[in-house]
């Protein structure tokens, strides 16, 4: 599967430090909570979550099938972690078993979308969410991950409908969020620090793929 398990990206436990909202002051004992830590805890505040709308998609045409809560970590993205990056993953495996996999709260892994072999698309988990799929919390925190039905060592698994469909979502998604069309931030599983994952392998076609996201990206500025 390509989306790794979350070792290493264990949700924040305020523990013993308490946010006390209302007028009152951050009360932590001896110690103050970083800047970044409450930069990243503010979204935890009664209020100032982004309202949710059952069913409701980030790319239009894309069908919802929802993860296990398990899988991921409600956030506020962008405005509590900035997104800059998008990561390519392979199933090594078929759609149905990629979508029991990201629903079992054991799995503790599951990516944004799966693109199937004949380019259709489901999203699993929000774009506002933090998915478990990188296998490093911080590329976790700032990326949305897209999972490509198949198998790296099979050429044969990367369609020309998968690839179609894959580079009109990742076009949007750096739309939406300012990301830059390129190899720095449209990036490999295997790219990932830290990763033991080798998606999405060498048959798949990275200038084809930049290519088509380039060319869908400027269709939708027309």
């Amino acid at each position: 599967m390509g989306a790794e398990k979350r070792s290493g990206d264990a949700d924040r436990r305020l523990g013993r430090r308490a946010l006390i909202v209302g007028g009152a002051a951050a009360a932590v004992g001896t110690a103050a909570l970083a800047r970044e830590e409450l930069s990243h805890l503010w979204w935890r505040l009664p209020g100032v979550e982004k309202p949710r709308v059952a069913g409701a998609v980030d790319f239009r045409g894309a069908r919802w099938v929802g993860a296990s809560p398990g899988n991921f970590r409600r956030a506020d993205r962008p405005d509590d972690y900035a997104i800059d990056r998008v990561v390519v993953h392979v199933t090594q495996g078929g759609y149905a078993s990629a979508v029991k996999a990201f629903q079992d709260p054991a799995h503790q892994a599951a990516a944004h979308y799966i693109v199937r072999r004949d380019g259709r698309i489901t999203q699993m988990i929000r774009e506002l969410d933090v998915a478990y799929h990188a296998g490093n919390r911080q590329y976790n925190e700032r990326s949305v991950g897209i999972e490509h039905e198949g198998f790296v060592e099979r050429r044969s698994s990367f369609t020309d409908a998968m690839y179609a469909a894959s580079a009109r979502l990742t076009a949007g998604i750096c739309g939406r969020y300012g990301i830059p069309v390129d190899r720095e931030h449209v990036i490999g599983h295997v790219e990932v620090p830290g990763t033991d994952h080798t998606d999405p392998g060498p048959y798949w076609d990275w200038d084809r793929y930049i290519r088509l996201v380039r060319r869908a990206e400027q269709a939708r500025g027309q």
